[in-house]
């Protein structure tokens, strides 16, 4: 399955919500990761951010089945590039 996830904490504690994201997902943007992603490392993804969240903080994770569904346009250089060819 293909996640997006983002998520909108306090300035101080972005860290904390980057650093689960990366064992899962490729940062692409601030406080935006996304990337394939088993179902049992999405449940440990989730069980991870809603521990981490605090009054007035958020995230979003959406999913699809297949990132063939997704029609991503990348203006720039694209950071998921290094992922997808090894």
């Amino acid at each position: 399955m293909y996640v997006v996830m983002v998520y909108d904490l306090q300035a101080d504690r972005t860290h904390k919500a980057l650093k689960i994201g990366r064992r899962y997902l490729t940062h692409v943007q601030n406080s935006v990761l996304e990337g394939e992603i088993s179902e049992g490392d999405l449940a440990s993804l989730r069980s991870e951010i809603e521990d981490l969240l605090e009054s007035g903080e958020s995230t979003i994770i959406y999913e699809l089945s297949s990132d063939t569904l997704l029609d991503r346009t990348v203006y720039g250089e694209d950071p998921t590039d290094d992922q997808r060819f090894l």
